[in-house]
Order: structure tokens, then sequence, then C-alpha cells
């Protein structure tokens, strides 16, 4: 039943899109015609020969969503002003991108998201001040021409003026009780919504400044209602960025006030143009900045090393375990050339078998190895979980793994342990691209190099080989480390260890390409699995 009603709310969801969308051309089809081109160019030409008007008309515009942050802020005072200012952006350039006004959540899910506002505190506050915005749209226009401005409305207009009369009264009603068992909320006063009504004062700076490029002098009072007749015609706006209902609108308004309606859908056209480019660009910039953005981190954030201490007990093994699945073949080969001990210390081998079908089970067994079995195929993040989990409860001096497909040396050992066991290192991969390769692919070559550079950005470390399969690890390393998901281990655990502080090292390891079984690797699939669990990772804190 729930599967049903999440297909039903996005099967409906795109629907709305797609009306709205239809609308919005629709509209264009409509209006674009109308134009008188010869005029629409004089006026973009006047526009351009006065950039300083245009750089005032656009500050103007954006002084009015300054204003309404700082409102905001009144509301939530622990609500940082960039935060804020950046949320309403963001509603302002999705609506303009999006049917029906649906950008408006983003304001709600910005805030929650960057700066861990309550979503009941932000909703119920955007709620309130949105509808005070409309009612300050209300006054302003009863205030400066009140029978040309009720005349325009209509009764459609009264109804949706009605509308939001009964949300703004459920909102204030809905903050004032929040308020009441939340400190961080504050009713608004007089000021916070004495704020809407000088914002919208302001965007009729904008529409003023273009209707002179048309040769339309507006007085004050005419600016005020042609921007508050447009603006409460967009209330319930189809198209996005209400696109044909704001000319329809503000045409209306300019012929009441005895304008030619031909300059005035240019004026109107011109307006929305600068009101879209500005919403679409602000709105972008306020997608990344300020930190954190919406959309999360892609490079992680620089952390100071830790130097991590702790005696280790000179009986100490150094533990090595091998993932294996399905690797009847390769398996006996690599457990013998594993050695007994390294650096004075015993190797303790286990293979941890990942649902193996074949009988790769008992080959490790007739080699005389330790054999984990986790019983059921769950991937190679998940067995290299297991093997760390080992690892750490036999309190080893370091834990190594390398695939157990003959593709690495396990008779390098000692190189790839060295680091750890001499202290220089918590986390340490054995590179290929720093030792000698047999062979290998050269699709292969070309993709590891593209995943390593990738990381080495994302990480802030110089890495040669981001995809080896063989690594070691400290003690305190190995008990730290987190492996989000259970496909792959080798960006997330790398990102993991760096983002916790823990000190990276490399040396260089030889490698042959396998000649039996069969790699798991495809990149379609990897790419899938790995980019979002990268995402998750680096956006973990």
């Amino acid at each position: 039943m729930n599967f049903l009603s999440t297909i039903r709310a996005r099967l409906s969801t795109k629907t709305v899109i797609f009306v709205g969308i239809i609308v919005g051309l629709a509209a264009v089809f409509v209006v674009v015609p109308s134009v008188d081109g010869a005029a629409f160019r004089e006026a973009a030409q006047q526009a351009a020969d006065q950039p300083a008007g245009v750089i005032g008309a656009l500050a103007a515009f954006g002084i009015a969503f300054v204003l309404r942050a700082i409102a905001w802020q009144r509301v939530l005072p622990e609500l940082p002003f960039g935060q804020a200012l950046a949320a309403i952006h963001l509603s302002l350039g999705a609506n303009h991108v999006l049917p029906f006004r649906l950008g408006e959540p983003l304001r709600v899910i910005s805030v929650v998201r960057r700066h861990r506002v309550g979503i009941e505190a932000a909703t119920v506050s955007t709620i309130t001040l949105r509808s005070a915005d409309m009612l300050a749209v209300v006054g302003l226009g009863a205030l400066v021409a009140p029978s040309a401005f009720f005349g325009l409305v209509g009764i459609a207009g009264w109804l949706l003026l009605g509308l939001v009369v009964v949300v703004a009264f459920i909102g204030w009603r809905w903050l004032s009780k929040v308020a009441q068992r939340r400190p961080d909320v504050v009713r608004p006063g007089a000021v916070a919504l004495g704020l809407s009504t000088v914002a919208w004062i302001a965007e009729s700076i904008l529409v003023r400044q273009v209707a002179t490029w048309v040769g339309i002098n507006l007085s004050w009072s005419e600016a005020v209602l042609v921007t508050t007749v447009a603006v409460a015609a967009q209330i319930a706006a189809i198209a996005p960025g209400g696109f044909g209902t704001y000319e329809a609108a503000a045409v209306a308004a300019y012929v009441v006030l005895g304008y030619d309606a031909e300059a005035a859908l240019i004026a109107a056209l011109g307006a929305h143009a600068l009101k879209t480019a500005y919403s679409l660009l602000v709105g972008t910039i306020a997608a990344f900045s300020p930190s954190p953005s919406l959309i999360g981190r892609f490079r992680l954030n620089k952390t100071e090393q830790k130097l991590t201490s702790g005696a280790v007990s000179p009986d100490a093994p150094v533990v090595l375990f091998m993932p294996a699945y399905n690797e009847e073949e390769a398996v006996s080969g690599c457990i013998d050339r594993v050695p007994e001990q390294v650096h004075g210390r015993r190797v303790e081998l286990v293979i941890v078998d990942d649902g193996s079908v074949d009988e790769t089970v008992r080959c490790a067994q007739q080699s005389g190895a330790e054999v984990v079995q986790l019983g059921q195929n769950q991937g190679l993040g998940a067995a290299v979980r297991v093997g760390l989990r080992i690892g750490v409860e036999r309190d080893a001096a370091a834990v190594v793994f390398c695939d157990a497909d003959g593709e690495y040396p396990p008779e390098e050992l000692a190189n790839v342990v060295a680091p750890i066991l001499d202290g220089d290192a918590d986390y340490v991969i054995g590179s290929r691209f720093l030792g000698r390769i047999d062979h290998m692919r050269p699709h292969r070559r070309f993709g590891n190099h593209v995943l390593t550079r990738a990381l080495q950005l994302v990480a802030r470390q110089r890495i040669t080989d981001g995809q080896s399969g063989y690594r070691a690890l400290s003690y305190e390393a190995a008990r730290s480390a987190e492996i989000i998901h259970d496909f792959n281990y080798a960006q997330v655990l790398t990102l993991d260890l760096m983002a916790k502080g823990f000190r990276y090292g490399e040396v260089p390891i030889s490698y042959h390409f396998r000649t039996t079984g069969e790699s798991f690797i495809k990149l379609g699939r990897y790419l899938r699995n790995v980019v979002p669990a990268v995402y998750r990772e680096i956006n973990a804190a």
C-alpha cells in the first residue's frame, strides 16, 4: 500500500510539473507574438545604454530580499543572515524554473539541512512570513489606489486573497504556539511585518526603472500599483515564474492607469526578464554559498593529523585477511605465498569467504588456512568490514588485507606493513603505479588513473593508486574504520580514515592481472554504487 501511494505521489508530481510547463509554453506562444519587436529592441538598447540604471534596478530588487531575510531572522534569531538570504533566493530561483510555485519548499529544506533549524520552526515561520508578504501586497495596493487595485483583483483574486488571510491566521496561531514552547522562535512584531511592506516598495523601483526605458514615466504610487497587482496575480501562478500571469496582470494595471497596452507589455516583459535573470543567477549561487552548501560537500574538510600512540604488545601478531569469492583456482596459491612472520611478528592468515558457490572454502582449508564464512554473498565491502573486526578482536599490531585472486603479492607483506610497525603511518596502500606492473589491461589502467585522480581531488591528498586491493591499517585505524556500504571499500575507507586524521602512506608493490576467475568490477555498476557512497562519506559529519 505504501509502495502504491509513493507511485501515485510521484506520478502526481510529474503531472503537475508537466501541466505547468505546458501552460508556460502556451503563455509564450500567446504573449510573444503580441510584442512589438522594434519597440522591444529599442527598449533593450535604452537599458544597454544605461548600465547604472540596470544595476540600480537589480540592486533595489535584491534589497527587497535582504529585508525579508532580516524579517526572518527576527522570527528565528539563531538563523544566520547568510543562510536566511540563501534559502529565500533558492526558493525564488526555483520558482522561476518550477510551476505552481513548487520552489517554496526549498526555503524550508535549505535552513533545515544547512543550519539544522527544526522542520516545524522553519515551516511555520515561512508560512507566516509569506502570508504576511501577500497581505502587505494587498495593503500597499489598497493604500496607493484602492478602487483600481480591487477592481483589477476581481472575484478570483478576492477568493485567493481570502485564502491567504485564512493561511495567515492559521500560521500566526501555529507560530504563537511554537514560540511558547521554543525559545529560539519569536512571534513577528511590527518591525518584521513592516519590512515586508518596504520590500515590495523596493521591488517597485525595478518596475519603475524598466518602464522609463519603454517611455512610460510612472509615478511612485503607480509603480507600486503595477507591482502589487502583478504579484497578487501570481499567488496561484501555474507556469514557471508566473510567466503570462505576471504580464497579463501588469498590462491590465498599466491600461487602467491610462498607458498604451503595447508599451505596457514590453515594460512587463522587461521587468519580468530582469527579475528572472536575477533569480536564476542568485538562486544558483545560493545553492553553494554560504557554507555548508545545500547540495553538500564534494571534498573532505581539512583535518589535522592525529598522532596515534599506545604501546603495541611485542607478541601482537600481524593479521592478514583475504576476502574471497569463487576463487577456487587462485586461493591455494595465494595462501602458499604468505610469509609466516614479518619484522619479527607472526602472521595470522584468515580467508574471509563471501558466500562462494565453488570449492574456495575447501581449497583454503586444505591449504591450512583459517576460513571465516559469511554464509551468503554480501559484497567486498562487507567482507573487508568483517576482516577488520577480526584483526581488532585479536589485538593485532597491524591489520592487512589483499585479494585472494593472485593479483597482489602476499610475499610483499613485510614491505606493505613496515610503515605501520615503524610508526610512520596509520593507513598504508600498496601502490601498483609506484611499483612494477607486469600486466594490466589498457582500459583498466586508464580507469584506475581517472578514479585515482578524482579521489585525490576529493581527499586533498596525493594518492597514486586509489583502487589498490593491498592495504594495511594500524590497530587504532582498524578499530575506527567504517565502511558504509557492502559493494566495495576502496574510496570510502580512504576518505573515512583521512577525515578522522589518520596518517596516510604508500609503498610500491608489484602487480599482475588475474589469470583465473572473473573480476566483479563492471564500470557502470561500480560507479552507480561508489559515487553515492563517496558523497555520503564526505557529507557524513
